[in-house]
């Protein structure tokens, strides 16, 4: 249903601004769980990145507008120099990691996203407990 699938994004979209990371690592898999092909998934994926990045974006923004001690350049926690630099590389190799994902095998495509997660979480976990 519409609520659920709702829901669900706002889920997705609540956990990625808290570990930081893009909706991706969700999105993916709860896709592929729900029988979309992995290429689908992945450039479904891809397209809600934007929403869920500029979610995050003014979320960070708003919560650090009063924040005390921020380095020159920032906006609320958002440091602008770093935004500018990462929109722009992800915008010049979005073409080309689409290109990539599609040109690969799909039991490929699925080992290389689960290294994937796998680094995620062994980065988050070393991060949380102080590894």
């Amino acid at each position: 249903s519409n609520k659920a699938m709702a829901g669900v994004g706002a889920l997705i979209g609540f956990v990625s601004s808290l570990v930081g990371a893009g909706g991706g690592f969700i999105t993916v898999p709860f896709l592929t769980r729900c029988n979309v092909a992995m290429h689908q998934a992945l450039a479904t994926s891809a397209g809600m990145g934007f929403p869920i990045a500029l979610g995050g974006l003014i979320g960070y923004l708003i919560a650090g507008l009063e924040a005390p001690g921020l380095p020159t350049g920032t906006v609320g926690y958002i440091y602008l120099p770093a935004l500018v630099i990462l929109a722009a590389a992800s915008m010049l190799m979005a073409p080309w990691g689409a290109k990539t994902a599609h040109a690969m095998e799909v039991g490929r495509l699925k080992r290389i996203f689960a290294l994937l997660l796998l680094s995620l979480s062994i980065y988050m976990l070393t991060k949380a407990f102080g590894a």
